[in-house]
């Protein structure tokens, strides 16, 4: 059966749930880990991650219990079957099926290689994405298409019952994601704080920096302190950024881990940024976010809470260096997709969730 809700699994006292991904792929899924967490809130929950699910959900409230790293696994991660990477992979298996799996669930991809990985599991129940070349697993959703992600991912849940999302915040800021983000941003300021992210990891998903610069001086104008986040590899980008502005800004490029950043999030009235990982941490938050779109990233990474989200959406198909159309395939080209979005749009949208987020401050 494909896509059919279900009943909730009877008894279940362990879950594990497959996403060796990044940030913003985390994102995605976390409306799906609250859905199971509710369903089964006395089951373990177990997040088969990498290195920085360990460190950044250590001691966080929320549905994931505990972080299993996942071993080097052929087309899950890097390594292969050989030697040392197939032996260790096999022990890592090895103790997941000791504890006696309930429920297995697949939030990695198509399946190609990881519905073979968690059908080894030996799960009472095992759901999860299938696509047309896929091992399908007990329970399916069809992983084909421009879909939203955070949707799809929902409906894995569904598929063993955890058919209730419950409409709130999906991540908790802690006490040291604050404290470290007090170490980072100069105490004692009194003006509402903006994050200008203007970095994304594929250059096509970039607005122009001169667009940027002139948002950060029109909402300093306003009264706002404006930061620019971006990697230690980003850092060029932010000092462009700032060095093209008429009003100061807080130059955070490679500075804030990912707890740092939670804080920095949370003490925002406002953040501007292209679709990338710092973004839907914000509106995982709850911080008013105003997010700059190519159409198919709005399709498949748009928040399911739209309180506090703004979208500036471009509607360009063709490269405007080869003409190619980039929605099935992808050309040689990084020219923008988004410069299409203008600066008056943007600046609308920005200067409108600042005032709204002000009134709210003062009305508290």
């Amino acid at each position: 059966m494909i896509g059919a809700e279900r009943a909730p699994l009877a008894d279940v006292r362990r879950i594990a749930v497959l996403r060796p991904n990044a940030l913003g792929d985390f994102v995605f899924c976390l409306p799906a880990l609250h859905a199971l967490k509710q369903c089964y809130p006395a089951a373990q929950l177990t997040y088969i991650g990498l290195p920085w699910h360990a460190a950044f959900l250590a001691g966080r409230p929320g549905p994931v219990d505990e972080v299993a790293l996942m071993p080097p696994y052929p087309g899950i991660g890097a390594g292969g079957r050989d030697g040392d990477a197939a032996r260790a992979a096999d022990a890592f298996v090895d103790r997941l099926r000791a504890r006696r799996i309930d429920l297995a669930v697949q939030l990695f991809g198509g399946g190609r290689h990881a519905n073979p990985f968690v059908r080894r599991l030996g799960a009472r129940l095992a759901v999860g994405m299938c696509a047309a070349d896929a091992e399908p697993l007990d329970r399916n959703v069809r992983h084909e298409g421009l879909v939203n992600r955070r949707l799809q991912l929902l409906e894995v849940a569904a598929l063993a019952g955890a058919a209730a999302w419950p409409m709130r915040r999906e991540l908790h800021v802690t006490a040291d994601d604050l404290a470290q983000a007090a170490r980072v941003l100069q105490p004692g300021s009194e003006r509402p704080l903006v994050l200008l992210q203007p970095g994304a990891t594929d250059p096509r998903r970039r607005w122009p920096v001169a667009r940027f610069a002139a948002l950060g001086d029109l909402l300093a104008a306003e009264g706002a302190l404006v930061a620019v986040n971006g990697s230690a590899q980003e850092a060029p980008l932010v000092r462009e950024l700032i060095g093209a502005m008429r009003h100061p800004a807080i130059d955070l490029s490679g500075k804030t881990s990912l707890g740092a950043l939670c804080g920095i999030l949370a003490r925002s009235a406002l953040v501007v940024s292209n679709d990338t990982g710092p973004l839907h941490l914000a509106l995982a938050i709850g911080t008013p976010a105003v997010g700059i779109y190519w159409l198919t990233n709005l399709v498949e990474s748009g928040p399911l809470r739209q309180e506090g989200h703004r979208a500036a959406v471009a509607l360009r198909v063709h490269c405007r260096v080869c003409g190619e159309e980039n929605i099935k395939t992808r050309c040689a080209h990084d020219a923008s997709f988004v410069d299409g979005v203008t600066q008056e749009e943007v600046n609308a949208l920005a200067l409108g969730l600042l005032r709204d987020s002000r009134s709210m401050a003062l009305a508290v």
